[in-house]
């Protein structure tokens, strides 16, 4: 049921226009210069740019999965993923709530087929 970095990373990177650099010497996940998740290989931990009410739901139906940041960008709704207790299509769901959250508008359209 573990999904690892390596898996992680290719779901990431396959979100239309989204790249790898670094943050605080992690891995991140941009989309036009956009954080939208990082990845912490040693913690097999994934961090995401959730909506706080996407935030909420996922950690109460699946609590061993995700979890808040702690303290204030938790409360803004960046939220770890434990990879170890994760499946791949929970990390897909997450990595692309993320990137819509932060994907500017016209990329959304086009992603969307609209």
């Amino acid at each position: 049921m573990a999904v690892t970095a390596a898996e992680t990373r290719k779901i990431a990177l396959a979100l239309p226009e989204a790249v790898e650099m670094s943050h605080f010497d992690q891995p991140d996940f941009r989309v036009r210069k956009k954080i939208f998740a990082s990845l912490h290989a040693e913690k097999q931990e994934a961090v995401v740019k959730l909506q706080v009410e996407e935030q909420a739901m996922l950690v109460e139906s699946t609590p061993k999965v995700f979890s808040p940041v702690p303290g204030g960008w938790g409360q803004k709704g960046w939220t770890v993923v434990h990879l170890k207790a994760a499946n791949a299509k929970a990390v897909k769901e997450a990595m692309l709530r993320g990137w819509r959250n932060v994907a500017p508008k016209t990329l959304l359209k086009e992603h969307d087929g609209q």
